[in-house]
């Protein structure tokens, strides 16, 4: 399972020790998203950042959208069918994406890409970046990490 990470809240009355757990999720600034597997370690790291994180899975369909629209390469290059097909095995982002979710390819294995995304705040906002989604907020667990995402294109 792959889980979708989008760091909510900025960085003003931040403990240093859930500063430098963002830092190692390259979280540094508000709407950027990372992609992450379920391990443990993640996990430890998600609970102690939730405060300030929204988190939930994604699919193949929702990675290579992500990918597609988002992603980047160094020196500020879009991510394309091409450049993905000159340096990786992978014909398309989409085919790329299944594996990916699949656990049968990291992000690493595309050389240059940020391993980051940089989202827009999502259209009609977040609810709420004081409360968690239970409460109709934006903080926490979420269903369906999908919607944020394309709401944040």
């Amino acid at each position: 399972m792959r889980l979708a990470v989008v760091r909510i809240r900025g960085r003003v009355g931040l403990k240093k020790e859930v500063e430098d757990t963002l830092k190692m999720l390259r979280l540094t600034r508000p709407n950027y998203c990372v992609l992450i597997d379920d391990r443990r370690e993640y996990l430890g790291m998600i609970a102690k950042v939730k405060d300030h994180v929204t988190w939930g899975e994604v699919d193949a369909e929702a990675v290579a959208r992500l990918l597609r629209l988002r992603g980047e390469l160094e020196g500020g290059k879009k991510l394309t069918d091409s450049y993905l097909k000159k340096h990786t095995p992978y014909k398309s982002i989409e085919a790329f994406a299944k594996d990916f979710v699949a656990h049968k390819a990291e992000l690493k294995d595309i050389p240059g890409l940020r391993l980051f995304f940089r989202l827009h705040p999502p259209r009609k906002g977040y609810g709420g970046v004081k409360r968690s989604v239970r409460e109709g907020g934006a903080l926490g667990l979420r269903k369906n990490m999908k919607d944020l995402l394309y709401k944040m294109r």
